[in-house]
């Protein structure tokens, strides 16, 4: 019979009502993949605003904890729900997923993975969505601003002054708005980006292609120009991704699998609606790093340590401050 102590020990390695039932279709929709499942979910949609719901180097620690004591041979299914963040963050967290299962991983987007996400999505071999699921542009943006538009913009004005100096007039304004060093660091960006994603391509999605460094040009371009796309904001349908080269397979071809997966997605979405968490990381174990308003909490079974984790000190109390702009896709 187990301790005062210990009890209180187990409650609060169960963690919360929602963390017992989001565990236990994370468990079934493990037994339907046979993979190693991991879940990777912010609540940008639910905390609109929050610091800290964007891809971040922060991430990195709970991948760590997660994967740790998984049996990598298994592969990996990513299941991703994010708005996208900062490049660096994510090539690093890329990086780490390649070192411990190298190219044996699948991405699943019960919804959306826009920017960074997507980025992280390319990075698989294989991308499950369903006909709610979007993927979204991998333009860098500045403060909101996309890059590509700032250097579409900056060519536009020096090739009308060139052709007509009155017009000096008209532009200057408009671009003294901009940092000196602007353009250059939106074309470093830029290719950055492309460059990243292009690797990633040919290493893993596209390693059997015919031709996969033209294939992995192709599909870069049709992400990442934003003449094309138009806005970074845009979603992307399976059908959209199919189209531009991405090796995607439906859902809806395995109606098993997209039970599992949506009951997981619909636990997470009310985990994140319902509680102050804004980002969950988990494995199909029940091992978690979860981050709410003013502090992470790593839990895991009965037999495996709480370790509580602080963010750095809290803006006074939870609540809503404009949101960041991306530094990078």
């Amino acid at each position: 019979m187990p301790s005062w102590h210990q009890l209180l020990e187990e409650i609060k390695t169960k963690g919360s009502t929602f963390d017992v039932i989001r565990r236990k279709y994370l468990q079934r929709l493990e037994r339907v993949t046979g993979r190693n499942v991991i879940l990777y979910y912010s609540g940008w949609l639910q905390k609109p605003g929050m610091v800290g719901v964007q891809v971040n180097d922060a991430d990195k620690n709970g991948f760590m904890t997660v994967i740790h004591g998984l049996d990598r041979k298994r592969g990996l299914d990513l299941l991703l729900h994010t708005p996208g963040g900062e490049t660096a963050a994510t090539e690093s967290l890329v990086d780490y997923l390649y070192s411990m299962f190298g190219t044996n991983i699948r991405a699943i987007v019960p919804q959306l993975a826009m920017s960074a996400g997507t980025m992280i999505a390319c990075s698989a071999r294989e991308i499950i969505m369903g006909k709610q699921s979007s993927l979204g542009p991998i333009d860098p943006q500045f403060s909101n601003l996309p890059a590509h538009g700032v250097v579409e913009e900056f060519k536009r004005a020096a090739q009308e002054i060139s052709e007509d100096p009155s017009r000096v007039a008209l532009w200057q304004p408009i671009i003294a708005r901009y940092h000196p060093t602007l353009i250059g660091e939106c074309e470093k960006a830029i290719q950055w980006s492309a460059d990243m994603v292009r690797e990633w391509l040919v290493r893993g999605m596209l390693k059997d292609h015919v031709d996969p460094v033209a294939k992995a040009s192709e599909i870069v371009t049709e992400l990442s120009d934003h003449a094309l796309t138009k806005s970074h904001a845009r979603h992307l349908s399976a059908d959209k991704c199919k189209a531009i080269g991405l090796n995607i397979s439906m859902l809806e071809d395995n109606p098993r699998l997209q039970d599992a997966v949506l009951t997981v997605h619909h636990a997470c979405i009310h985990t994140l609606g319902s509680t102050q968490a804004f980002k969950l990381i988990e494995n199909h174990k029940g091992v978690a790093f979860i981050q709410i308003a003013q502090q992470m909490i790593v839990q895991g079974p009965a037999n495996i340590e709480l370790v509580p984790r602080l963010e750095p000190p809290p803006l006074a109390a939870p609540q809503e401050v404009p949101q960041p702009g991306e530094n990078g896709a």
